[in-house]
């Protein structure tokens, strides 16, 4: 029996008790990727990224691993929800126009303590003053570089489009900007590298992409050590007491970790290794995190049909950002229709295999997202649920 087969039978059976759909995390999986994250970090603590997680119990789990330290959050509103929940250390990834979130937080001393934004333009200060109505908490406050490689004097860009800070004197400008205003205090830097940490360097069947894509992260790691390095240089001679240089993600985490000026690595995908993470020449991660839907029609010879599973990622629409039917294996969609809103028809000779009631057990195309479909995850320790624990979803909280 493969090692994917005797996965399916140990699901199956922890899971017999109830009816699919159905989530889970293999939690000796999940800790084996949160251990392999901690080596690859290399002494510098690893912040979590809560949207690649979206459970607080997990969430608790691995924060109480050592090699572990701190939030990174999605959204205003969620990251007061996790500091009212005790989480004393959350780094808001992303500026804010939440008014009534900013009133909160500056109205709370221990909201105001806990939570750190995001801001990369002065606008987005006044905002926040804007909406304090009466709240006059200092506002902890990280400034965000935009790590994106410029080629050919800037008409050619590789990466995402996030800050407008770009350069040494821009973001040190900005820095200026909030040591000059009352309530306010600079306590960190952020460069995540998108185009290094989340783009898989390995893709099956395209040698040539793969290489292409080897020498483009290469070069631009090697442009932003250097630049990253002169940044946060630039920001300590305004702010000399800087508490933090937030960098990398699950696909960069040991050579974002090599960096001097680095502080800490965040990542969140790599517990749960979703399917866009297995195209990577630096580490290999273990599927933690599935969903099962169960067989409700055989149509025909090779074919099955489940319920439901039309459940796209975010990012460019496109095949690999869609689930992929993972157990049992030789399975695959029928092109014509492809994962469906209320069913999926599945297609191979495996097929004849399955029984109505039976279950087909997917990988997710991305993390965090998966739970925004299901209210529960059943957390399996060899072939039984040993607990289960709600969602984001299933605590009523749907941020984004």
């Amino acid at each position: 029996m493969t090692a994917r087969a005797s996965d399916r039978t140990r699901y199956d059976r922890a899971t017999a008790h109830l009816d699919a759909p159905v989530a889970i995390v293999d939690l000796e999986a999940f800790d084996a990727n949160a251990a392999d994250l901690v080596r690859r970090a290399a002494g510098k603590p690893i912040r979590v990224a809560s949207k690649s997680v979206r459970c607080r119990a997990l969430l608790e789990r691995v924060l109480s691993r050592d090699g572990f330290a701190g939030i990174m959050s999605f959204t205003l509103a969620e990251s007061l929800w996790l500091a009212r929940s005790g989480f004393d250390d959350v780094l808001l990834a992303y500026p804010s126009a939440d008014r009534a979130s900013f009133a909160e937080l500056t109205a709370d001393p221990k909201l105001a303590a806990a939570v750190t934004v995001m801001v990369d333009d002065p606008a987005q200060l006044r905002l926040i003053d804007d909406a304090r109505d009466g709240g006059g908490e200092e506002v902890r406050v990280c400034l965000e570089l935009d790590t994106a490689l410029k080629l050919l004097g800037g008409r050619v860009r590789v990466g995402a489009r996030r800050s407008p800070l770009h350069s040494p004197a821009q973001v040190a400008e900005l820095a200026r900007a909030v040591a000059r205003r009352p309530g306010f205090r600079l306590v960190g830097i952020m460069a995540y590298e998108g185009h290094v940490a989340g783009v898989g360097d390995l893709l099956a069947g395209r040698p040539v992409r793969s290489r292409a894509i080897r020498l483009m992260q290469s070069a631009a790691r090697r442009e932003l050590a250097v630049r990253r390095a002169e940044v946060v240089r630039a920001v300590r001679a305004v702010a000399p007491d800087l508490e933090f240089v937030n960098g990398g993600g699950t696909g960069s985490v040991q050579h974002t970790a090599a960096e001097d000026a680095v502080t800490e690595i965040a990542a969140g995908s790599g517990l749960y290794v979703p399917r866009l993470f297995d195209n990577y020449t630096s580490f290999t991660g273990r599927p933690a995190a599935l969903f099962a839907q169960p067989v409700v029609r055989r149509p025909g010879v090779g074919v099955v049909t489940v319920l439901g599973g039309g459940y796209p990622a975010s990012g460019a629409a496109g095949a690999d950002r869609l689930p992929v039917p993972y157990l049992p294996e030789g399975l695959a969609y029928d092109p014509q229709e492809g994962p469906g809103e209320v069913q999926t028809p599945l297609l191979g000779s495996v097929a004849d295999d399955l029984l109505i009631g039976d279950r087909v057990w997917f990988r997710h195309a991305k993390a965090g997202e998966l739970c925004e479909r299901f209210d529960a995850l059943h957390l399996v320790e060899g072939e039984r649920v040993t607990a289960t624990v709600p969602t984001y979803r299933g605590e009523g909280r749907t941020f984004l």
